[in-house]
């Protein structure tokens, strides 16, 4: 996996025109230009998917508005303050690279290709993991707070955000096991590495109950031996009894993908387990 950060005008006067205000000068300024150029205001909000198929090429069939933005001193300041965020993001990301790509390649089992992500300005909080039609790129909009108590967390949501983004179409009919298996790999098992302190009672509290029926399945996934199993159980404070598990060591060969296709198939057996508690 590889990670090129930039900042890109269009998209980020798009998201400011469209999303919520980040000041009161930029809300002043959105009203203003409203109400001199409705046409050309309704006509660029149809151009975030132009953009996103090819933010460094685009071109605008009127650039009316984004002059008028780019023009302004506020955003100006918005700009620089963005030029930050993306050197905050490109700094940690390089600083964790070789250890996340490997440990990120481990658990997932396949490749995933060059991502743009295009950031905006952190104010924003959002985040945009649109998939257009005919795009030659993987492109995400990012725009999420920087933690700079736990910077971690910035890469980590990140590859959540992009892993997510590559199994939306999976199974689509399985989402719920789908999503459970993809916060074990990233926002449990990848921060769980890249932090050297157990994420296992982290994520969605709407898929915990189920994240912890597949937990002795993904163990052997992971390749962990039904010896060694205490010791994660112990670690993750996720509690089940080994004895009642047969190590289905053929799980181990398995990508992700694989994985989730074992879970769909033998769902039935694997939620019955009532012992389990939820966490």
């Amino acid at each position: 996996m590889n990670l090129k950060f930039v900042v890109n005008d269009y998209v980020l006067i798009w998201n400011l025109l469209f999303q919520a205000s980040i000041s009161e000068e930029l809300h002043n300024l959105k009203q203003k230009i409203w109400i001199n150029y409705k046409k050309q205001y309704n006509e660029t909000f149809q151009d975030n998917l132009k953009i996103l198929k090819d933010p460094k090429n685009f071109i605008p069939d009127d650039d009316t508005i984004y002059n008028i933005i780019m023009e302004n001193k506020d955003y100006e300041r918005v700009k620089k303050i963005t030029d930050k965020f993306r050197v905050k993001l490109l700094e940690k990301w390089d600083e964790n690279k070789k250890n996340a790509v490997k440990e990120l390649k481990d658990i997932l089992r396949f490749d995933i290709k060059l991502y743009n992500v295009l950031v905006v300005c952190e104010q924003l909080d959002i985040v945009d993991s649109t998939k257009v039609k005919g795009s030659k790129m993987n492109t995400i909009v990012w725009g999420k707070k920087f933690d700079s108590d736990n910077p971690y967390n910035s890469i980590i949501n990140l590859i959540f955000e992009i892993v997510k983004r590559e199994l939306r179409d999976y199974k689509e009919e399985y989402k719920d096991i789908v999503d459970a298996i993809v916060e074990l790999a990233i926002i449990n098992e990848f921060a769980t590495r890249l932090t050297g302190v157990t994420h296992y009672l982290s994520g969605d509290n709407t898929l915990k109950y189920l994240k912890k029926q597949i937990y002795p399945y993904w163990l052997m996934y992971l390749g962990v031996d039904k010896s060694k199993m205490g010791e994660y159980i112990s670690r993750d404070k996720v509690d089940f009894d080994i004895s009642r598990y047969t190590n289905e060591v053929q799980l181990r060969k398995l990508d992700l993908y694989g994985f989730i296709d074992f879970c769909i198939r033998n769902q039935k057996h694997i939620v019955k387990i009532d012992e389990l508690e939820i966490i």
